[in-house]
């Protein structure tokens, strides 16, 4: 089997709208040659490395706007050939004296994933990519794909809308410190959070401290606990919700309206110095636990210090959220169940 100077043709179609993250690897020599398609703010940009030569290149038109494209990648002598809805975008050449042996053995392609350490990217990126591939024809594959143990497909959904999409299981956590800080005390941390949903919007950790959003209320002494009222976190209606929890010094605020007062703690501190902030659930309760409700629903837009926060960057995230697209009907899922 040849390496990337011989004549290979892939092609499939493609829809996301996800602005960073892979699409398409391919290697040879056990990995030693590799090839990667991915998209860095919505552009094809493809990354070659043989023989210690490292290209990277980047054009084309914005892919993540929701429509399937048509994409074909194919080999052309010393050229790497992109081709997006029948037109050549990208034509990436390699001439060297280390690049001129022609590879036998094994191609190796993976989707969505690499197969090599991200370091040795010219130009790195957050691999991870919320996306649906149909029609593919991969070279002369034969063999059935190979995924990683803990993966499960999710589903690809008719038609997509803008949002992160919780199905009712699993969360994205953050460390705070991680996070927009703190600008003045006076105005603390804001989260804003839009969207239709129910159950657990939220929920804040530190190691003797937890609050969770939506949940019973009762709770005492450090395990503290909110009970939105059902117009305030579940949508009965097409129109999103928007939803406001502002971090002060020593108070928590749900719509502007105190919902939490303790002189003992100092939140603003305990977010500079990394709290668990968790979507879609509580950190170390099972799917299965009584006191669990996951979140099952679309938010459209979540902002921290009025800056878009994006589930792709946070340091643990359930394969079976998508981060950047919800099904169009999401809302009537919430309505109907």
């Amino acid at each position: 089997m040849c390496g990337f100077t011989c004549s290979i043709t892939s092609t499939f179609e493609f829809r996301t709208l996800d602005p960073e993250g892979i699409i398409f690897y391919g290697d040879t020599k056990n990995g030693q040659d590799w090839f990667v398609l991915s998209l860095h703010d919505g552009i094809p940009e493809v990354q070659i490395g043989k023989a210690n030569i490292l290209v990277s290149v980047k054009g084309g038109p914005k892919l993540n706007d929701g429509v399937w494209h048509k994409l074909e990648l194919r080999s052309e002598g010393k050229y790497v050939v992109v081709e997006i809805n029948n037109k050549v975008e990208l034509v990436v050449g390699m001439e060297s004296d280390q690049t001129d042996d022609v590879m036998t053995g094994k191609i190796r392609l993976a989707l969505g994933g690499m197969l090599v350490d991200q370091k040795r990217l010219l130009h790195p990126f957050n691999p991870e990519m919320d996306a649906c591939i149909r029609a593919g024809i991969w070279l002369n594959l034969s063999t059935p794909w190979e995924a990683e143990p803990d993966w499960k497909p999710s589903p690809c959904f008719p038609e997509i809308k803008k949002g992160s999409y919780f199905p009712g299981s699993g969360l994205a956590l953050f460390n705070t410190s991680d996070l927009p800080g703190v600008e003045t005390e006076e105005r603390g941390v804001t989260i804003e959070v839009y969207g239709s949903w129910h159950g657990t919007l939220l929920s804040l950790q530190s190691l003797d401290f937890q609050y969770i959003l939506p949940r019973d209320k009762g709770k005492e002494n450090r395990a503290l606990a909110v009970e939105l009222k059902e117009e305030s976190g579940s949508s009965n209606a097409a129109d999103s919700t928007k939803l406001t929890l502002t971090l002060l010094k020593h108070s928590l605020e749900l719509n502007g309206e105190t919902a939490l007062e303790d002189e003992s703690i100092d939140f603003l501190s305990r977010w500079k110095e990394g709290m668990s902030l968790a979507f879609g659930g509580v950190p170390g309760e099972s799917e299965d636990s009584t006191s669990s409700h996951h979140l099952q629903g679309c938010l459209e837009k979540i902002l921290i210090q009025g800056q878009d926060i994006d589930l792709d960057r946070a340091s643990f995230k359930h394969t079976y959220i998508s981060s950047h697209s919800c099904p169009a009907n999401a809302v009537n899922e919430l309505t109907e169940s």
